[in-house]
């Protein structure tokens, strides 16, 4: 029996949906591994715990794929406020809100992560990795509970006492902490 003729776009999903599946057999055999490798692996496993952490989530700049020496951040949620692209329940510009923040306006906007410092204090970072923001929230609007490395000095414009708000709750704080988004 002969395949029938795919478009590049049923090609492309026809082998997320198998890799999907080949993901899910792993997982019920028992030996699906997202982290490290266990030394006893065999290449086929490393094969697919390789493709299972590919699928994993969409991929974006900070991820934590490819930079193993920082470690991830643990995020409640997170804003970005760009030039004329403010949350819808802000009520200031961007000039104001980069003022209030106590940061230059950028052209690029900025990224207000909430986080946790010393001795779980809430605190808002400032940074400029507005990319990766846009990477979280494209997989957290799926659901997908991912978390940034932890950004490297020269992103990191100030850092506020007290979350920032309103903002996009990350899915893993909605769930582990009980965050409950508001109406």
């Amino acid at each position: 029996m002969t395949r029938p003729d795919l478009t590049e776009a049923e090609y492309a999903g026809e082998v997320d949906r198998l890799a999907r599946a080949v993901r899910s057999a792993a997982l019920d055999e028992g030996w699906l591994c997202y982290g490290p490798d266990p030394e006893d692996a065999t290449a086929l496993q490393r094969a697919v715990n390789a493709l299972a952490r590919t699928l994993r989530h969409h991929h974006f700049p900070g991820d934590g794929c490819v930079e193993e020496d920082r470690p991830l951040v643990e995020l409640a949620g997170v804003v970005v406020i760009r030039p004329g692209v403010m949350p819808s329940a802000s009520d200031e510009t961007y000039e104001q809100a980069c003022l209030r923040i106590g940061v230059e306006p950028r052209e690029e906007g900025w990224a207000l992560w909430c986080t946790w410092g010393k001795e779980r204090a809430r605190i808002t970072m400032v940074v400029s990795a507005v990319d990766t923001t846009e990477g979280l929230l494209a997989n957290w609007s799926r659901g997908v509970p991912v978390s940034p490395v932890r950004p490297v000095p020269s992103q990191i414009a100030l850092i506020h006492q007290g979350w920032a708000g309103p903002m996009t709750l990350s899915p893993r704080a909605v769930r582990q902490l009980g965050l409950l988004e508001s109406p």
